[in-house]
């Protein structure tokens, strides 16, 4: 009985550590499988991190950007108000210098009129003269005719002071000169040669003052 029983005994013992042993390893593989999921964890962890950090910082280049950018802009602005504000004031300057040309030019204008109705009435000043003197003289024909003659004299004198002449009517129709009221169909004269004058015509230099009214030859 008793050999039997030592071996039982035996055999429980080795079951028993076989059985510890297992339970152990269990317990082993257990706590590393856990361990793995920690790290596994702390892994997704800081790769989440790193993720993160990088976001953060593409963003602070973005707002970096935008911020560099934001001052260009009030530069520009600024410069660009700046600019406005030198259109502004050159637009107002030539605004003012304008008006006072243009009151400047009116009043040399209205000076230059003035100055040349007081050089034509001096000059007519004397026919006025002679016409009194013609109506103040005796009543005789012969004194009335000296009288106008005497004023057409002024009249010639003062016109020539001012530089005007007569337009010349001898010879050839000048349509720059003449106007033509009447025709004349005549063989004895030239064509388009002045027959008669109706009234005489007057220039200044260049300038016709009044057109001399004549009959042509066709």
């Amino acid at each position: 009985m008793n050999g039997r029983s030592g071996v039982l005994t035996r055999n429980n013992n080795e079951e028993n550590i076989i059985k510890d042993s297992t339970e152990f390893n269990e317990e082993v593989e257990e706590r590393i499988e856990v361990e793995n999921d920690d790290n596994r964890e702390n892994s997704d962890l800081q790769d989440e991190k790193v993720i993160v950090l990088d976001e953060k910082e593409l963003l602070q280049k973005q707002l970096d950007a935008l911020k560099e950018e934001n001052e260009a802009l009030k530069e520009e602005n600024k410069l660009s108000s700046n600019k406005l504000n030198a259109v502004e004031e050159k637009y107002t300057n030539l605004v003012s210098e304008y008006e006072n040309y243009r009151n400047r030019t009116a009043k040399e204008k209205e000076e230059i009129f003035n100055t040349s109705c007081e050089k034509i009435l001096k000059e007519f000043l004397p026919v006025l003269d002679n016409l009194e003197r013609a109506i103040e003289a005796d009543g005789s024909v012969d004194g009335l005719k000296q009288g106008i003659e005497m004023t057409i004299k002024g009249f010639i004198t003062a016109l020539e002071k001012l530089e005007i002449e007569e337009i010349c009517t001898d010879g050839e129709f000048n349509p720059n000169l003449h106007n033509a009221v009447m025709h004349l169909e005549d063989n004895a004269y030239g064509k388009n040669e002045i027959v008669q004058v109706f009234q005489k015509g007057y220039k200044r230099g260049d300038k016709v003052l009044r057109y001399s009214m004549v009959q042509v030859a066709n």
